[in-house]
């Protein structure tokens, strides 16, 4: 069965990580969907925000809709803006933080079992 929905229908969450700073969270489609593989979720990250600096196992793709940020990589910093696509690979540090006067909004795909 497909799922459709539109991402206003959807309340954001907070980002309660460690050294999160003005960032929610979406979760568009999941395992509750019955995703076989990856979820998609949108972050809305506010100026002067962040995403902690973290890594993990596994892959993920990110692509910015929206606004402008630098992308964090142990001491490497990039500027990324919207129509920027990304690739993180499993075990690399990283964090986002928004460089720009409004909402950075990414769409990050994970596998399910991350959520």
């Amino acid at each position: 069965m497909i799922t459709i929905r539109h991402y206003d229908d959807i309340t954001p969450i907070p980002v309660d990580a460690d050294g999160a700073k003005n960032a929610r969270k979406r979760l568009l489609v999941g395992a509750a969907d019955g995703v076989p593989y990856f979820s998609i979720r949108m972050f809305t990250i506010g100026p002067g925000g962040n995403t902690p600096s973290h890594a993990h196992d596994f892959e993920h793709e990110i692509y910015i809709l929206e606004g402008t940020a630098k992308c964090v990589s142990g001491s490497t910093e990039t500027p990324v803006r919207a129509g920027s696509v990304i690739f993180v690979p499993g075990g690399e540090p990283h964090c986002f933080v928004n460089t720009g006067s409004g909402d950075l909004v990414v769409l990050c795909m994970v596998p399910k079992e991350y959520e």
